[in-house]
């Protein structure tokens, strides 16, 4: 075996060195072209990214415009409906008249009201009231839907005429019964049109107390006659407004039945 001399030893330690140096910088290379690779891959991620976000960005603002068309749609509909529910509906008869103001405007009066009778045959030894046993009298009409509606009866006040004498001539002319007034119910009014004219009509309703006769239904404009006892006057009685008179009287009844027996005013048989 040859002896090695530190010159021979000192060569081949250089060249290992320079081996090992150009293995480093083969290695640093490949780092190098592996980080560009990444950088590369790290853009076109980035781009992809964009490119990405840019079509969500686009699908939600397409989204929220046909939403927003969806709900400005509905909303149309939704006015829609009201007009269209506006355009039927009608004024109440309590509020001022629905026709054109250039239309004719008229006031009117009537009067009218219940017979009552029975009142002091109704009052109890011990001062009760049997409601049942007092009547008073009701027209029925026909309207055209061929339904009989109960109601007051009542008329056209003439000119100079008192209310109290209108009550009296209109009851008997739609019922047969002479009656003699002798308390105020209560006012109501409304609106109609008729004949193409606007009308106000207020009607004055008394308590009239039972003088005479037999009911009849000789008016033409009465379909049927009736006497009605007083408990059950308020489900009879066809018209809201007539049945809050209705209720005015039932609260009443039992004080002027007391008064009429306290009085001596039994009724006529």
């Amino acid at each position: 075996m040859a002896h090695e001399t530190p010159q021979n030893n000192t060569r081949r330690r250089k060249r290992r060195r320079r081996a090992s140096s150009h293995a480093q910088g083969s290695q640093g290379n490949r780092e190098n072209q592996e980080n560009k690779e990444d950088k590369a891959q790290g853009k076109q991620g980035n781009t992809r990214g964009q490119n990405q976000d840019q079509k969500n960005n686009s699908r939600r603002r397409r989204r929220g415009g046909s939403k927003n068309q969806r709900s400005n749609q509905r909303g149309n509909r939704g006015n829609q409906r009201n007009n269209r529910g506006n355009k039927h509906r009608k004024p109440s008869h309590r509020n001022a008249p629905y026709a054109s103001q250039n239309m004719e405007t008229r006031d009117e009066t009537s009067a009218g009201g219940l017979v009552v009778s029975g009142m002091a045959e109704a009052v109890a030894p011990d001062g009760s009231v049997d409601m049942s046993q007092i009547y008073v009298a009701l027209i029925g009409r026909l309207d055209r839907r061929g339904r009989l509606l109960w109601s007051m009866p009542k008329g056209h006040v003439e000119p100079n005429e008192h209310q109290w004498d209108t009550a009296r001539r209109e009851v008997w002319e739609e019922t047969g019964i002479e009656g003699e007034p002798f308390a105020e119910l209560g006012v109501i009014d409304y609106w109609f049109v008729s004949d193409g004219v606007r009308i106000h009509k207020t009607v004055h309703h008394n308590l009239l107390r039972y003088v005479d006769g037999v009911l009849n239904d000789e008016d033409p404009e009465v379909t049927e006659v009736a006497w009605v006892p007083v408990s059950e006057l308020i489900e009879h009685l066809a018209y809201a407004d007539e049945r809050k008179l209705a209720r005015i009287a039932f609260d009443k009844m039992p004080e002027l039945a007391r008064a009429e027996k306290k009085a001596g005013r039994t009724t006529p048989r």
